[in-house]
């Protein structure tokens, strides 16, 4: 007997996260840890399951895996809670107002920048001398 879950893909700055949501009893893992004890700052799991909030969903009612890797903490609390908005797109496409509207379907486009020649970083110029 297989699972059937439903899977979106959320990336943000470097990081990408796999997410998979299937009916169940309220767990979420991260990374094969609990998703408190993977991201243990303060609001960050209430802002990765405010997609099923924005719903009007029982968090309770559902499963959730997710691997993520690369960027860092702000990186990656943001591509899982975009990954599991599309995954909650493919699980009820009625859903897509309600999320479009909070804003949990737009991925956030905002990359490092390059480095210039003639500059120290992307846009720190030497030290300017007169004389």
């Amino acid at each position: 007997m297989s699972v059937q879950y439903y899977e979106g893909i959320g990336r943000r700055k470097e990081s990408t996260a796999r997410v998979r949501v299937m009916s169940g009893s309220g767990g979420f893992v991260v990374n094969d840890k609990a998703g408190e004890a993977y991201f243990t700052r303060l609001g960050d799991m209430e802002a990765i399951v405010a997609p099923f909030q924005a719903i009007g969903a029982d968090r309770a009612t559902f499963d959730v895996t997710v691997t993520v890797n690369g960027g860092g903490v702000t990186g990656q609390t943001s591509s899982v809670q975009l990954g599991l908005a599309r995954a909650l797109v493919k699980m009820n496409a009625e859903n897509v107002p309600a999320l479009r509207k909070v804003g949990f379907l737009t991925r956030d486009p905002r990359i490092k920048e390059r480095k210039k020649p003639g500059l120290k970083r992307a846009r720190k110029a030497p030290t300017y001398t007169k004389r």
